[in-house]
Formats: structure tokens, sequence, C-alpha cells
């Protein structure tokens, strides 16, 4: 919530009360598959997504392990570009990776 102050024009300020939303938030999960190698997975999120390393090994193994992994949390139009960007990453290197995005 935010105060601001405004003037009737007078000489006499008042005080009004705003409600912000805080933007939803949404999960992108990398969705395993068979062909993609772990190595483009991993770069994948170091490159786009700002992994480190480490980080991006542990979520690459999520991936494998569990079916999908977050590669992170962002406002959705955010989501949206890092997912197109993702496909346009992997279709270009031939990889049928992909990934999706989920509210938080």
């Amino acid at each position: 919530m935010t105060k601001s102050h405004a003037s009737t024009g007078e000489g006499v300020a008042f005080e009004t009360t705003e409600d912000i939303e805080t933007p939803r938030r949404y999960k992108v999960l990398l969705l395993n598959d068979d062909y993609t190698t772990m190595d483009f997975v991993v770069d994948v999120l170091y490159d786009i997504f700002r992994r480190s390393e480490a980080e991006a090994v542990q979520i690459m193994l999520a991936v494998h392990e569990n079916g999908k992994g977050v590669a992170g949390v962002y406002i959705k139009s955010i989501a949206e570009a890092k997912i197109a960007e993702t496909h346009r990453c992997a279709r270009d290197a031939g990889f049928p990776l992909r990934c999706t995005m989920e509210t938080e």
C-alpha cells in the first residue's frame, strides 16, 4: 500500500491510500525428454536463466530424475520470453527440449 499527498489547489493537502498489486509470479519448468543432452540443459540454465554452474547442474539433475525442474520464477512477460528463447535455442540445436510455466 502506498500513500501519496495531493493538493486541492487551495493550499490544503490531503492523504490518499492506494492498493498496488504485486504482479503474479510464474515458475518456468523445464521438462525431461529422452533426447536433449544434459550438457545442453546445463548450458540453457546458465545462458538463458543466468544460473551458476552448480545451480544449473542441480536443476538439470532434478529434471532428469523427476521429469521436470524449476528453472526460475518471473513475472509473466519475462517467463514467456525465457520459454520462447529456450524453445528457439533447443530447436536451433536440434533438441526437443520443452518448458512451460505455472503460477507460483
